[in-house]
């Protein structure tokens, strides 16, 4: 009997502490709750910083967006600028070229014209018979320094010389020089002569009547530092 009522008193007195410890137990939290939390940190922090990347990215590529479209809208605006600047110059392109062409038909026509105009005068000429002939002599002693000619007829050139020792020599042995013979009109004609005689120049001139089927001779003498001329004519056209 006695030993039963000291295990009732035990069981008595254990019971609160039984109850404590069981309170104490129910209020920690467990062991594998704290580590999910940990884990969900952890991932929901990953998260939000690569959404920041992200939107970072985002951005700068919205920037190389911005710059890409006003390259482009420049590249059209000069695109169209130059084609413009072309179009621009094909229009005066094609018009030198259309003026290019019309001056070159103006010149063909104004060389065809001056050809038949040359041909009409030839042929009016040879119809007339007239002929001009300039001869050239000089005396032994003015032979030497005599150098060159120079023939205007009408005020154009005519005929040009240049003398060596020989042809000079050959003058101041009598030889005479033809310096020009020509069909002309029967009209007067101016007839001009300069020559270089020992450095220095020296000038005649004379105007003289060409006649219809007449050959008109001019003739140029040097003689004592000076030139003279003299002229004579004879009917046909065999030389004299």
């Amino acid at each position: 009997m006695s030993r039963s009522r000291w295990t009732l008193l035990a069981l008595l007195l254990g019971t609160p502490a039984a109850l404590r410890a069981q309170q104490v137990d129910s209020t920690r939290p467990p062991a594998d709750t704290s580590v999910n939390q940990r884990a969900y940190e952890q991932q929901r922090a990953a998260l939000q910083h690569s959404l920041d990347s992200t939107e970072a990215a985002l951005a700068q590529v919205r920037g190389q967006r911005v710059q890409l479209e006003a390259q482009l809208e420049n590249a059209i605006a000069t695109a169209t600028e130059r084609r413009a600047q072309a179009l621009l110059l094909s229009d005066d392109q094609r018009a030198l070229l259309q003026l290019d062409s019309t001056l070159s038909a103006a010149q063909s026509a104004m060389q065809s014209q001056r050809d038949r105009m040359r041909d009409v005068g030839n042929a009016v000429r040879q119809r007339t018979g007239a002929v001009l002939v300039v001869l050239l002599r000089t005396d032994s002693t003015q032979a030497p320094g005599l150098a060159g000619a120079d023939l205007t007829v009408d005020g154009a050139a005519a005929g040009s010389r240049v003398y060596s020792a020989v042809a000079s020599h050959a003058l101041g042995l009598g030889a005479v020089d033809q310096l020009y013979r020509a069909a002309v009109l029967p009209v007067a004609h101016s007839v001009a002569l300069a020559v270089t005689l020992n450095g220095q120049p020296v000038t005649q001139g004379l105007n003289v009547q060409a006649g219809s089927n007449t050959v008109t001779y001019v003739r140029f003498t040097v003689k004592n530092g000076q030139v003279t001329a003299d002229t004579w004519s004879s009917q046909g056209t065999a030389p004299y």
